[in-house]
């Protein structure tokens, strides 16, 4: 009964699923029950999501605090969970303001994810509408938890539109994808603050006008990176990841689908899971440990409109 939920996450003790609706109207998040023994979801209460078309929401690690990102009204909002796993309505909305040199993609602020950094003391916010990869310093302990006077920001190349990223197991390293170029930046980490290492090539396609990069996961034991690429590609790059940081291509594999939105690697880093939306489709890969390559163990699990994988612990 969710109209669209694109996107979700999962709490940390893995009671309870968080949903967006991504929606131009009625933009909401959806808190839920889950039942680990049925593999049920039971519906508790929905709130605002303090804009437009929210994309993206992530939970903290001790699962009191929701953030969610709103691509359509470029702003970002944050809320607290009650005990039963329900949602107040947000403590706080932070509107984004600018635009890109993409007078399509970019003549606004467009909010594409809202993360926390590994020791919990920053939310990021990659706003692919301005070229900004936003660093807000949170504390839970503020009636508003969210720094709005001293944010780090990061600027990206004209017309990147950053979109995703990934912490680095070791927290040293993160990397954003990059939508509208087809790319991936590597960053030094330290304190909130990013210092751009390299750029590399995620859609190879060599077509400018049609870039659609979108995902971005590493593997637990931080030896290999994917993105996946959607418009022609439709296919995951493969990346070693090297001592420094820095990526080396590996090569690309096909998704054996349509239109790649989202992806997960396995707790144990054995499989990836891809979401292929405009082919109903849910491929599993086996990952080689030894090379990075990907390769498809015949698992496909047929959905429609997937665009969002979540694992948890069923234990």
């Amino acid at each position: 009964g969710l109209n669209n939920p694109s996107y979700l996450c999962v709490s940390p003790n893995g009671k309870n699923v968080y949903a967006v609706n991504e929606t131009a109207e009625q933009s909401e998040v959806n808190a839920l029950l889950f039942n680990k023994t049925k593999g049920e979801l039971k519906f508790i209460n929905k709130v605002s999501s303090g804009g437009d078309g929210p994309c993206f929401v992530d939970i903290d690690s001790t699962g009191n605090w929701v953030a969610v990102a709103n691509y359509k009204g470029g702003t970002l909002s944050i809320m607290k969970t009650n005990t039963d796993g329900s949602l107040n309505e947000p403590v706080q909305t932070i509107e984004h303001q600018g635009y890109g040199v993409n007078v399509v993609r970019q003549s606004k602020p467009h909010v594409h994810c809202t993360v926390f950094s590994p020791d919990q003391k920053f939310l990021f916010s990659n706003d692919l509408g301005t070229d900004k990869v936003y660093a807000y310093k949170f504390n839970p302990k503020n009636e508003k938890p969210l720094d709005e006077e001293n944010v780090l920001t990061t600027e990206v190349e004209d017309g990147s539109g950053p979109r995703h990223l990934a912490f680095h197991p070791n927290k040293k390293f993160v990397y954003v994808i990059n939508e509208l170029k087809g790319n991936v930046i590597a960053y030094a980490y330290n304190d909130g603050k990013l210092t751009a290492l390299q750029t590399i090539e995620s859609d190879n396609t060599g077509i400018k006008e049609d870039k659609g990069s979108a995902d971005i996961h590493i593997t637990p034991n931080g030896q290999y990176l994917y993105t996946t690429n959607r418009a022609k590609a439709n296919d995951i790059s493969i990346y070693g990841v090297q001592s420094d940081g820095r990526l080396r291509l590996i090569g690309h594999q096909s998704t054996n689908g349509v239109h790649p939105r989202n992806f997960a690697i396995d707790p144990t880093g054995k499989f990836l899971l891809v979401a292929n939306r405009d082919s109903n489709n849910i491929v599993v890969f086996t990952i080689i440990k030894a090379t990075g390559f990907l390769e498809a163990n015949g698992q496909v699990i047929n959905v429609e409109k997937p665009v969002c994988i979540k694992m948890t612990d069923l234990k």
